[in-house]
This record gives structure tokens, C-alpha cells and sequence, in this order.
């Protein structure tokens, strides 16, 4: 039961770029705030950017400022993520996600998620 799907993750070398996609079927979910999270083994998931349903306001967690971009494409209700300057750090499973109200950095303020998508970043 797909509801979204990611793409674009990988491995690459510290310095390197990936832009991730996220993806919905049709016209489901149009219009709503499209979040990345991030979570690596034994911590929390946690917080990467988000971007409001018109694209006007975006948010990003403090580590990413300046690396990391968020975009969106309603025309194909398809939402980006830019990683530029990657770092070992990085490395984690990459989640999308959506919800119909504002922008939110929590996890359990969004019930619609893709499965992930694996970004490891070499040293």
C-alpha cells in the first residue's frame, strides 16, 4: 500500500550531492506540507525540512542550514530535497511525509509516510 514514494538515495563520497524525490499518486495529498526526517541506527527520527502546501514557507533543522534545499513541483505533486556538501553524518534512512495542516518538525504531528530511502555519505 504505497502512499508516498521516495527515490534518489545512495552512496556517495563527503563533499558529494543527492537530490531526493517524494511522490504521490494522482492528485492525493495536493496542496498539503511535505516534511523530510531522517533517522540513523540507535537514535530518534528527527527533523530535516518541511515546506508549505503552496511552496511560500519552508523550515530546516539547524545541521542542514545552507547544505540542504526543499522544493516542491504541485504540477507533478512531487517534493525535492537538494543535499549539497554531504557529510558522514548524514547517513540515514531518509523518510517523506505529509499532513493537510501547518508546517510541524515533530514526527507524530504526521500520519501519511513513505518506506525510506538509504543515504550513506563516505569519508
Amino acid at each position: 500500500q504505497v502512499q508516498l514514494m521516495e527515490s534518489g538515495g545512495g552512496l556517495v563520497q563527503a563533499g558529494g550531492s543527492l537530490r531526493l524525490s517524494c511522490a504521490a499518486p494522482g492528485r492525493a495529498y495536493s496542496g498539503y506540507v511535505r516534511a523530510w526526517f531522517r533517522q540513523a541506527p540507535g537514535k530518534e527520527r528527527e527533523f530535516v525540512a518541511a515546506i508549505s502546501g503552496t511552496g511560500s514557507t519552508t523550515s530546516y533543522a539547524d545541521s542542514v542550514k545552507g547544505r540542504f534545499t526543499i522544493s516542491r513541483d504541485n504540477a507533478r505533486n512531487t517534493a525535492y530535497l537538494q543535499m549539497n556538501s554531504l557529510k558522514p553524518d548524514d547517513t540515514a534512512v531518509y523518510y517523506c511525509a505529509t499532513r493537510s495542516a501547518s508546517i510541524s518538525t515533530t514526527p507524530d504531528a504526521f500520519s501519511t509516510w513513505g518506506q525510506g530511502t538509504q543515504v550513506t555519505v563516505s569519508s
